[in-house]
This record gives C-alpha cells, structure tokens and sequence, in this order.
C-alpha cells in the first residue's frame, strides 16, 4: 500500500505539495515542480517560510475572481471553506493559469497539510468554446428570424402594394388616348415590375419560403433556377434526398454554406457550370458544390457574400458538421460538408 502512495505521489498529473502548520513545505511531488517556477521550487525546497506565496496569485472567493484575504495558509481559516476552490499560479513559462485546488489537513497532531493542484486551462477553453458556439447559435438564429421577417414583410407588404399600383397603370392606359401620357405610363410600368422583380427576388435570397414549407431539395432547385437566370450558370443539381427533413438548424445551414459556395463560383471560378449532389449517405448528410474553374491558393477567402470560408466553417461546426475545401490553381474547387443526422445532437433524432 505505501508503494502504491509513493507512485501516485510521484507519477501523479496532479501537483501535490505537503506543508507544516507554519507553512512551509515538507515535500512536492514532479508535477509541482514543472509548473512552478525554478526559483520557488528552490526555496520551496530549502523550507523558506511561506515561500508559495512568490507563486500564488489570488484564489476565488464568493465576491472576487482573485484575492488574497482569508488566505487558505492562514492559520484561522475553516478547512471546510478550502476543501475545493480555484487558485491562479504565475507558471513556470505559461504566465498566470487557473488551478482547480484542495488545501486540508491530512495529520491533525503533527499539523500537516496537503495542497493539491489541477490544471483547468483546457476546461477553461472547453467552456469557452461551449459558450462561444451558444452566443454564434443564437446570433444566427436571431439573423435567420430577422431576415425571414424582413422577406415576408417584402413579399406580403411591400410587393403586393407595388403590384397594385402597377395594376393601376396598366388601367390607366385605357382612360386616355393622349399619346405622351401613355408613354410615360408605359415606361413607369416597366420600371415598377422591374422593381418588382428585384423585391421578389431580394425577399427570396433573405430567407427562401421554400426552406421553411418544403425543406431542402425544393429550396434548392428554386435557388439554382433564378442562379440560371441571373448569371447564366448552369447547376448540374441532384439528390436522394426528396422531400425528407432534417430540422431547422441544419437546413439552415447546408442552404447558407450551398449559397455561398455556388455564389463564390459564379464570381471567381470562371466557368459555365456547377455540380451540387446532395445525399444522405450512412447517417450523414453530404453536400458537395464542385466546379472545373480558376481554383485559388489555399489561405486565400473569396469573399462571396461575406459568408467566407471560415464563417462556413463556423457554422458547419455548430450542428457538429464537417467543411473540407479542396482546391488548386487552374484544376477548380470542391467544398464539401458532411453533417451527422442519424442522431441529432442539437435535440433529438432528425426528422
């Protein structure tokens, strides 16, 4: 038993330090001595009264992130109050790190106690991540919400009463026979159903009906023809996919990283065509946008609508998705996003 102690102390990933009631130290384990600086570890080492606090910066309490009053060394301290608490130590090369941190007595009679110490950088970072995909999940959410306002009041407001208006005109050409006044009222027609258009198809870029009624395949081949229209490109469109659902968010975002990828081809590939195939292959649904265009150096961003590469990476992580670009000079592009649907784990299986 006492050698299975020894070799816990000694190959512990845990810093382990041992002190006298006065505090100073009795013995420390590898771990302690690698994460501390060498000239504590040194007076640590020669007994030097309170020698930790050269390395000590603070610990949590219940109304500050960093202090020093009630220290847990102190003699007056309620063990109970140190048994768990996070402590920040300036580390030997890595400055100031959070430690998660237990300090209590283990010998009552002789007054020696144990500080021990485990490293909560990567938790940090963990919990950093996890908040930072929160905050992006409801940005997005809140953008999506807005912009689907936005198109429906567009569609359902601002379209209609134009479409009125032209349906004025068009009434107004049978009350006059003045040859000017017709004209005019001609070239102001045309003008309001170009604008007409234009609201139409801006309503639909902002968020597609298609997307929420009919769900992807349906949303796509609507997107891909007014892309025939408006830049003369070909979409060279298949999927299995047929009128199956996969929930909000991932739609979503497989119609976002689609629109952009296409858009980004229709600007810089140089080329008359563009395959999409969109498959649910083994629990996962692909995407893939491949053209035999100009391709770019890797490190370059087309800028697209301003979704970019990285913000389609970012939003492929947010329903545990992955985005791959390859890419070469003069060979063309293919973006690829692969999506796991067999359990959805942003709530639930996928529809």
């Amino acid at each position: 038993m006492v050698d299975m102690l020894i070799k816990m102390f000694e190959n512990s990933t845990d810093a382990i330090f041992f002190f006298d009631a006065n505090g100073k130290a009795l013995a420390l384990n590898p771990a302690a001595e690698q994460i501390i600086d060498k000239d504590v570890v040194t007076q640590l080492r020669q007994g030097e009264f309170q020698a930790m606090c050269q390395a000590c910066r603070g610990y949590t309490s219940d109304t500050e992130l960093q202090t020093c009053l009630s220290c847990y060394f102190s003699h007056n301290s309620d063990p109970e109050d140190f048994s768990s608490f996070q402590v920040y130590l300036e580390t030997e090369g890595k400055g100031v790190l959070p430690y998660a941190a237990t300090f209590h007595t283990i010998d009552p009679e002789n007054g020696v106690r144990v500080f021990m110490l485990r490293d909560l950088t990567k938790q940090f970072k963990t919990q950093e991540r996890l908040y930072e995909n929160k905050m992006m999940k409801h940005v997005i959410e809140a953008q999506e919400n807005e912009q689907k306002r936005i198109s429906r009041e567009l569609h359902d407001s601002v379209a209609q009463e134009l479409l009125s208006a032209v349906v004025d005109l068009r009434v107004v050409k049978y009350m006059t026979q003045d040859q000017d006044v017709l004209d005019k009222v001609r070239q102001t027609e045309a003008t309001m159903t170009r604008l007409l258009d234009d609201i139409r198809n801006l309503s639909v870029e902002l968020r597609p009906a298609a997307l929420d009624d009919f769900g992807l395949e349906a949303a796509f081949r609507s997107h891909f023809k007014r892309v025939e229209q408006s830049y003369g490109l070909e979409v060279e469109f298949k999927s299995d996919i047929g009128t199956r659902r996969f929930g909000n968010e991932i739609e979503t975002v497989v119609y976002r990283i689609c629109q952009e990828a296409v858009l980004n081809a229709v600007k810089y590939a140089q080329v008359d065509s563009v395959k999409v195939t969109l498959t649910v292959e083994t629990q996962f649904l692909k995407l893939r946008v491949e053209d035999k265009g100009a391709g770019f150096e890797k490190g370059d961003d087309p800028i697209g609508t301003g979704l970019g590469l990285h913000g389609m990476r970012e939003r492929a992580e947010l329903v545990h998705g992955d985005l791959t670009v390859q890419t070469k000079i003069g060979k063309g592009t293919a973006v690829q996003l692969s999506i796991p649907i067999g359990q959805d784990r942003t709530g639930g299986k996928a529809k």
